[in-house]
């Protein structure tokens, strides 16, 4: 019974020993991207919301407190998650206490037995009167490796109650900061839910406003998306030419993508092996819209196209280059601001709405070399830039490419 129960304890012990493993990595994680979300709400308050003077229209104000919303749900499910897991720890480490603290008090009272025994039988002349009286060297012999064994064990005896003894404290020390940060997190939570409800509130009451004139705003949207449209076109036609180009240049005809040169293939074999890794295009920025077909975050009768992400910025910022590479166009469109494309082998990279401009048609370019300003719009105070990758046509996801995007 007495072995079973030892490999009973031995089985929770290792269970809990792998659980507070894989838990410490999930927590790790898990605080690494609360931190960030918490980042990433100073950068919003700081590029979208610092500058009261100016004032946005409902519909912008609006966006960009759904964007601010966004990342407080993601900042408060994270928060929840480690909360959670916290909680799963401090249950197994309460339950390891109880275990333990049940085998220190067995080896306490198998200790005492010991010296009681130890006491009664303690005198010199006992143990000689043990010896002595043995039948035969043999049993003699044997009865002095017992008393040493004896001797050994109840030293085992003690280093095991000691060693159990500092195990149970640093486990109690363990669980009491477990609490503490469970505690904190709790109650950051708490305030991040309450900011939450408030500019929830605050949306809502914009939206209110803007419900009475949804159908110009609609209009205005649609707009905006003709816009990019037919900036969209321009770049598709850009790149087919581009690529009718590299494939007369090797005597191919109907082929649609890139023919490389040796040193383009080098260039678009690291641009592909650095995915998840190229450095951002703005030193400091926030995603207001993500890539893909979605419903707008205001006017939810509405639908949005983007080819790439829009990245709000702080006024005057300077643009960089993700990545080497040769600036294949610059284009110009009527009721938009300029274009970079920027090419690297079979890939491309796109930076939309730029005031200013420190490069021409091709010209090679460096990672991070600043190639323009981003523009700020005077009325609403809003300073974006639209962002894009390409492999030949095919627009790529930004998010999957650009590091922690």
């Amino acid at each position: 019974m007495r072995r079973s129960a030892f490999f009973l304890l031995l089985f929770w012990i290792g269970l809990g020993t792998g659980f507070a493993q894989q838990s410490s990595k999930q927590q790790k994680q898990l605080e690494a991207q609360r931190l960030q979300l918490k980042n990433e709400i100073k950068q919003i308050n700081s590029l979208l919301f610092s500058n009261t003077k100016t004032r946005k229209n409902a519909l912008s104000e609006a966006e960009d407190l759904q964007v601010k919303l966004n990342v407080r749900s993601k900042l408060i499910k994270v928060t929840n998650q480690q909360a959670n897991l916290l909680t799963r720890r401090i249950r197994l480490n309460e339950r390891t206490i109880a275990d333990q603290r049940k085998e220190l008090e067995s080896l306490k009272a198998e200790y005492a037995k010991m010296i009681q025994k130890s006491y009664a039988s303690k005198s010199l002349q006992n143990r000689l009167m043990f010896l002595f009286s043995s039948e035969n060297f043999l049993q003699a012999y044997k009865r002095i490796q017992y008393l040493k064994q004896y001797a050994r064990y109840r030293r085992k005896q003690g280093i095991a109650i000691a060693e159990k003894t500092t195990l149970l404290q640093e486990l109690n020390k363990t669980l009491t900061q477990e609490k503490a940060t469970k505690l904190a997190l709790v109650e950051e939570n708490r305030a991040v839910q309450e900011e939450l409800e408030k500019e929830r509130k605050q949306q809502q009451n914009l939206i209110k406003t803007l419900k009475r004139k949804e159908r110009s705003l609609a209009a205005q949207i649609a707009k905006k998306q003709k816009q990019r449209k037919a900036i969209d076109r321009e770049i598709n036609r850009l790149i087919r030419e581009a690529i009718a180009a590299s494939n007369k240049a090797v005597g191919k005809k109907g082929n649609k993508t890139f023919q490389l040169t040796p040193e383009a293939k080098l260039i678009a074999a690291n641009f592909q092996a650095n995915k998840g890794r190229l450095p951002w295009p703005l030193e400091k920025g926030v995603v207001i819209q993500g890539f893909g077909r979605q419903q707008h975050p205001v006017v939810k009768t509405t639908t949005i196209q983007s080819n790439g992400v829009v990245l709000a910025t702080e006024a005057s910022a300077q643009v960089r280059a993700v990545f080497e590479g040769e600036v294949m166009s610059v284009i110009v469109i009527k009721g938009s601001n300029p274009s970079v494309l920027i090419r690297h082998g079979n890939f491309i990279t796109l930076y939309t709405n730029l005031a200013k401009l420190y490069v021409k048609k091709g010209e090679k370019v460096a990672a991070k070399q600043p190639i323009g300003e981003v523009f700020t719009n005077q009325q609403t105070g809003e300073t974006q830039l639209q962002f894009g990758i390409f492999n030949n046509v095919k627009a790529l996801n930004p998010k999957d490419w650009v590091y922690q995007m």
